[in-house]
């Protein structure tokens, strides 16, 4: 048959929706970090892929390194991800039903923070008598093409291409209330191994995200979370695809700790909107480790 269902690690949009990125915190830690996130629902693909009413469901994995950093005087941060992806699903290729079920590594991200304004860097004692106003801070995320990838597939797991996504991130607080929005673009390079040609490109990609956090006590924090996304459309050998990405989702994020040193994060999201016709849900859950700088 034409093609075998498989799927991307969950849009890089997904990504997006991440509350608390320009916080403030001490230099000196490292975080490690586990989670599994569940995703199910239609995706759409462009028009002249021979695919539709794809009903997919992902479940995946994660592991995580953090280590906040002295940028010149300034907080700042590095992160290291590397995902692994489970796949079932069914939809009609060229007007018959199949179905597939796939496993493999997606592709992994190296991400930089530094906080330019309002965010100094400081030591656990220094930071006891930090109160956060305005911060604004830029980042960068890398993610190389290191997932599984078939060309003899239609849809991957990984994407056979580099991607890279600066970010402008603001973040306000008024007590125990914050408020933060970011807006960044990717830029990817040509998948020099598509399914079918010789070269698949995809225009940039535009991303807007919110978040309104509350603070409760004991470490305890919530937020409300919603993104935006639009652009990314395919262009193979030349000719592009009627697939420009608009879509919005919104979401909710509560983290509580467990101890000093242990943690735990939920989140889950939803489209409310999607051009592409694509409606899918997310569910996670991440476990979180923390030593160095005294703790």
């Amino acid at each position: 048959m034409l093609a075998i269902l498989g799927l991307m690690y969950p849009s890089v949009s997904d990504a997006d929706i991440e509350p608390r990125s320009y916080s403030n915190i001490p230099i000196g830690l490292n975080f490690l970090l586990a989670g599994y996130i569940y995703q199910s629902g239609n995706i759409a693909f462009a028009p002249t892929i021979p695919i539709a009413n794809a009903k997919l469901e992902t479940s995946s994995a994660f592991l995580a390194y953090v280590r906040s950093l002295d940028v010149w005087g300034k907080s700042g941060k590095v992160d290291v991800i590397i995902p692994e992806v489970w796949l079932s699903g069914e939809a009609e290729v060229l007007g018959q039903q199949k179905t597939r079920q796939i496993s493999g590594f997606a592709d992994p991200t190296v991400r930089f923070y530094v906080n330019l304004f309002g965010a100094p860097a400081l030591s656990p004692k220094e930071f006891a008598n930090y109160k956060q106003d305005t911060i604004v801070g830029v980042s960068v995320a890398v993610t190389a093409p290191g997932g599984q990838y078939d060309p003899q597939k239609l849809v991957n797991i990984g994407t056979n291409r580099w991607s890279i996504k600066p970010e402008l991130g603001i973040s306000k607080a008024w007590g125990a209330l914050t408020a933060e929005a970011a807006a960044g673009v990717y830029v990817f390079t040509d998948n020099n191994q598509p399914y079918q040609g010789n070269t698949l490109a995809q225009t940039p990609m535009y991303s807007f995200q919110g978040h309104l956090i509350y603070n409760f006590t004991q470490g305890i924090w919530g937020a409300l979370d919603t993104n935006y996304y639009t652009g990314a459309r395919t262009i193979t050998d030349g000719v592009a695809a009627d697939n420009l990405q608009q879509n919005w989702r919104v979401g909710a994020t509560v983290a509580f700790p467990i101890n000093r040193q242990h943690s735990i994060k939920l989140n889950g999201s939803t489209g409310v909107y999607s051009r592409t016709g694509s409606s899918y849900d997310i569910i996670g859950i991440a476990w979180q480790y923390r030593w160095g700088a005294g703790f």
